[in-house]
């Protein structure tokens, strides 16, 4: 069974992809990205995820208002949706 906690592992993946095949330079959000992405596999603590999907989007809407081609729709939604999703199930525990 999926959770929460591994679609928002499996965004911040795909997010990570697509951010390098920008042109532009992410590499801090990146490595963040990959360090919370493996933290996530060793302890399956979530909160990294979290965070960074956050600043993830945060940073894909930007750019998207600029290069609406840079990011895909998809993508966005699917990160608002399990971002919001995530900050549900939080609030219940």
């Amino acid at each position: 069974m999926t959770t929460v906690n591994d679609v928002l592992k499996t965004i911040c993946v795909d997010t990570l992809e697509d951010l390098r095949k920008q042109k532009q330079d992410y590499s801090e959000i990146e490595s963040k990205l990959e360090w919370v992405i493996g933290s996530y596999e060793y302890d399956l603590n979530p909160v990294g995820l979290h965070e960074f999907a956050v600043k993830s989007l945060e940073i894909m809407k930007e750019v998207k208002k600029e290069k609406p081609r840079a990011f895909t729709k998809k993508l966005i939604e699917q990160s608002e949706k399990v971002i919001k999703e995530y900050e549900s199930a939080a609030l219940v525990s």
